[in-house]
Order: C-alpha cells, then structure tokens, then sequence
C-alpha cells in the first residue's frame, strides 16, 4: 500500500495532526484517538508493515523494547490494576499498518475478552494442535 494511501503511514510519518508521546527513528507512540482508558497508546513504525510477520528485527525489537517503556510509565501514571497489550493482524487490522495497542486497565472498565461460541472444537484437539506447531517449528529450525 502506498504510504499516501495509508492512514497509519500518516500518523507515523505525522502528516495526520496526532498526540505524539515518544519517537525515534524507527516508531512513534501516540494517543490512540477512541481511547478505551485514559492513556491508550499506540506504537507504530514508521516505515510500512501490515502485520507483525511482516516486521523487520530491528523494527520488531524495538517495538517491544517501547512496549515495556509505556507499561511502566502507564502504571506510574495511572496506577492500573493491569496493562492490555494486543495487536491485530490480517482482516482485523484496521488501519492496514502495523500497530500495537498499550492500554491501563481497571476491573470495571468493560473491556473484556469474549470467546467465539464456535471455537471449532479447539479445545478438543490441544494435544492434535501442539503436535502439529511443535512439528512444523521443528522443521523450521533444521531449515
């Protein structure tokens, strides 16, 4: 996708007027516009990815390197009962730009998980899934 056309390219290269928190040279952290708690960050790379596989190492670690930063500071800040850190890739990424949600958390903020009432007997086939990730990381690593 080309960076013109990209909303989070915008708010990462800041051609979108944002609350910018902390940047370098490889991401920027901003307030997200709906956030769901006081203090709801955003960390997004500068450069163009779509999904977290589509990361560069350096892009990758720093990411997570920011990530530990703002959970610190939210707790300081805000002192949560807990920090949310998710990501969504593929169809459920909204932005079509890599992005990673940091976000304090209190015990009757509403948020919550919800499960699929069809988990397509998931729970019945633990011992069938880990083989089959175990098998295929297996030969991962011997490639």
């Amino acid at each position: 996708m080309p960076a013109s056309t990209c909303i989070g390219c915008q708010l990462a290269n800041k051609e979108i007027e944002t609350n910018i928190i902390y940047e370098n040279d490889l991401v920027i952290c901003i307030l997200d516009i709906a956030p769901l708690n006081e203090g709801h960050l955003l960390i997004l790379p500068k450069k163009h990815f779509h999904d977290v596989d589509d990361l560069d190492e350096a892009t990758a670690s720093k990411i997570m390197r920011i990530s530990r930063f703002l959970t610190r500071l939210l707790k300081s800040q805000f002192q949560p009962q807990g920090i949310t850190i998710l990501q969504n890739n593929g169809k459920f990424n909204d932005l079509t730009h890599y992005h990673m949600h940091v976000f304090p958390r209190y015990e009757s903020d509403g948020f919550g998980w919800l499960e699929p009432a069809d988990s397509r007997n998931a729970k019945g086939r633990l011992k069938e899934t880990a083989a089959a990730l175990a098998s295929l990381i297996h030969l991962q690593i011997l490639s």
